[in-house]
């Protein structure tokens, strides 16, 4: 799963890096202690064996003579994997020499094919002696007088005495390593933490502007952030611009229209009844699609600002109260989430809601259910990167509409029930509105067998990280 956290994503690569780095210098740094050690243990083994070719030589009776003094009691104490032996070659029979160590125990001799003599006719080869220990055997081969007699030297140590040193070494280096690398790891922490925390601080004024604290990035930030900064301002000053531009172009618009229709209206009613009748309706209509047109206009202009904020719980609560006062005899329940922040200007979410309690309170036998909290599933038009959304329901326990009646309803002016005030216009604008904002409205029978309208508006989000 992709993190989204960008100091998570730079620690866990300075760990992996740092952890990848430790492993393989352990690794090498063991291997290459190891072959230093082993070249060490060789070294040895090939200076005593000098020390028994220099003590050793052809005695009286024609037998190997000598008392070898290699400076280590491990020669002399059985069963220690430390030996030295001295064997005849060839045509020279006599006894051969060896070490206390070895005792009456003989050493396997390999074969020349499998284990060669170097360019010093020198060979070191691997072996377990009768006792179970690992041995490391330095053998040559020296001819002792000028009648060509000759005699194998052979000396071995034990391989535990390598095995301990670079067990030894390779805890102690394990340990310092890990060591380093926790310390490095707390060091780059704290080094991320502190080189991130500028983008924090941007982090955390983005989020004082969503939610309406804050109207530009305060501060001052290291030079790779600050043009960041600027250019953000820059776009929130540019948006309130354009905002305020769409709005006194609308006022403006509204103003200059507004005459001409009510002109219009006046001198109808002093035309006969039957051209007024045929003016009115048109100038009404006018005045119906100017009053759209420029809601639309308006709401396009802001619902992408990230200054369009509208606290939901304050602005139902208001709307129930006058709802109440003006239908005493109906029953109004609200019910909703805590926290929720819509990203719509005021005014049309009083619209929106207020046209459904409205037509929910006209319609209501005896009481209306208000529900609002964060929408889940809803999948928004191409192009819109807003992640959170909160529906708004309006349920009222009246005689409800049919799904036919529903597609009729939502026609701009259709009213299924005359006897009723109203001019038809109040769900087509709800649904224009939530359509503007990308957002989704619909009718359904509800539970308490009344219509049910739901609403899904976009919310201001919060998690900008």
């Amino acid at each position: 799963m992709r993190t989204r956290s960008l100091t998570v994503r730079v620690l866990l690569l300075a760990t992996a890096w740092s952890a990848v780095a430790l492993v393989t210098m352990a690794v090498v740094i063991s291997a290459l202690y190891r072959q230093g050690t082993e070249r060490g243990f060789n070294n040895l083994l090939r200076a005593q064996l000098y020390n028994v070719i220099n003590s050793v030589s052809i005695g009286d009776g024609d037998s190997l003579a000598g008392s070898p003094e290699l400076g280590d009691l491990r020669f002399s104490q059985p069963k220690t994997g430390w030996y030295w032996l001295v064997e005849p070659l060839g045509n020279f029979s006599t006894a051969p020499l060896a070490s206390t160590s070895l005792g009456l125990t003989d050493l396997p001799v390999p074969d020349i094919n499998t284990v060669p003599f170097d360019d010093h006719y020198e060979r070191f080869y691997p072996m377990t002696d009768p006792y179970g220990n690992h041995l490391r055997v330095a053998e040559t081969e020296v001819v002792l007088d000028a009648n060509g007699r000759a005699a194998r030297f052979r000396v071995s140590g034990n391989l535990d005495v390598v095995e301990e040193d670079v067990r030894f070494f390779t805890t102690r280096l394990y340990t310092g390593l890990a060591l380093i690398g926790l310390g490095g790891l707390i060091v780059n922490g704290l080094a991320i933490l502190y080189g991130l925390k500028p983008l924090e601080r941007a982090r955390r004024a983005l989020e004082r502007i969503r939610a309406g604290e804050a109207e530009r990035i305060e501060g001052v930030f290291p030079r790779e952030i600050q043009p960041l900064a600027n250019e953000i301002n820059a776009l929130i000053d540019s948006n309130r611009r354009i905002v305020e531009r769409a709005r006194m172009q609308v006022g403006n618009l509204a103003h200059s229209l507004k005459t001409p229709i009510a002109v219009l209206l006046n001198e109808a009613r002093a035309l006969p009844k039957s051209q007024a009748s045929v003016v009115t309706t048109q100038a009404e209509a006018m005045q119906s699609q100017v009053s759209s047109y420029l809601n639309r206009a308006r709401i396009a202009a802001q619902r992408e600002s990230v200054l369009a904020r509208t606290e939901l719980e304050p602005t139902l609560e208001r709307l129930i109260r006058v709802m109440r006062r003006l239908n005493p005899e109906t029953r109004f329940e609200l019910k909703l989430a805590p926290g929720l922040v819509l990203a719509m200007e005021q005014q049309d979410v009083e619209e929106t809601v207020g046209n459904l309690l409205e037509n929910a309170a006209r319609f209501a036998a005896t009481g209306v259910v208000v529900n609002a909290g964060p929408a889940e599933g809803h999948e928004p038009g191409e192009g819109v990167t807003r992640r959170d959304w909160v529906e708004v329901t309006v349920e009222d326990d009246g005689p409800g509409l049919e799904p036919g009646e529903i597609v009729e309803a939502l026609k701009r002016g259709r009213r299924l029930d005359e006897s009723k005030p109203g001019t038809g216009l109040g769900l087509s604008i709800v649904n224009e509105i939530s359509s503007e904002y990308q957002g989704a409205f619909g009718l359904s029978r509800g539970a308490r067998g009344g219509l049910r309208a739901r609403l899904v508006l976009p919310a201001v989000t919060r998690d900008i990280a």
